[in-house]
C-alpha cells in the first residue's frame, strides 16, 4: 500500500516538473522566485520528472509481479525503487534546511514501504 501511494505520488511530481512546470502554481511549490526563473529551468524539471516517473513505474511494476507471485523479482525492484526515492529525498536534505518538508513528503512513503518490505 505505501509502496503504491509512493509511485503515485513519484507520478505527480512527473506531472508538476515536465508538464505543469511553467504554471506559477507549481513552480511556486519548488521554490523558484518568478516565471522567467520557471522558463530558464524548464528543461531541466522536465528531466527531473522523468527520473521521478521512471522510479514510480519502477515501484508499481515491483508491486504488479509481486501480486503475481514473482515474489523475488517483485520484491527486489520495489526495494530498489523506493531505496532510490529514499537516497533521493536524503540528498534533497542536503540542499538545505528550507527543503526538509519536501524531502519528508517525497521519502516518508518510500521508506514506510522500503521497512514494511523488508520485514515482510
Amino acid at each position: 500500500m505505501f509502496i503504491g501511494m509512493a509511485a503515485l505520488l513519484h507520478a505527480y511530481i512527473f506531472w508538476m516538473e515536465s508538464v505543469g512546470w511553467t504554471r506559477p502554481e507549481v513552480w511556486k511549490r519548488f521554490g523558484v522566485a518568478d516565471q522567467s526563473a520557471a522558463d530558464v529551468t524548464r528543461s531541466m524539471a522536465y528531466n527531473q520528472g522523468f527520473y521521478n516517473l521512471f522510479l514510480g513505474l519502477g515501484a508499481a511494476l515491483g508491486l504488479v509481479l509481486w501480486w503475481a507471485g514473482h515474489d523475488t523479482a517483485g520484491r527486489t525492484l520495489a526495494l530498489f525503487c523506493t531505496g532510490s526515492m529514499v537516497a533521493a529525498a536524503a540528498v534533497l536534505v542536503t540542499t538545505g534546511r528550507s527543503y526538509l518538508r519536501a524531502a519528508l513528503t517525497q521519502g516518508t512513503l518510500p521508506l514506510v514501504g522500503f521497512v514494511l518490505t523488508l520485514l515482510s
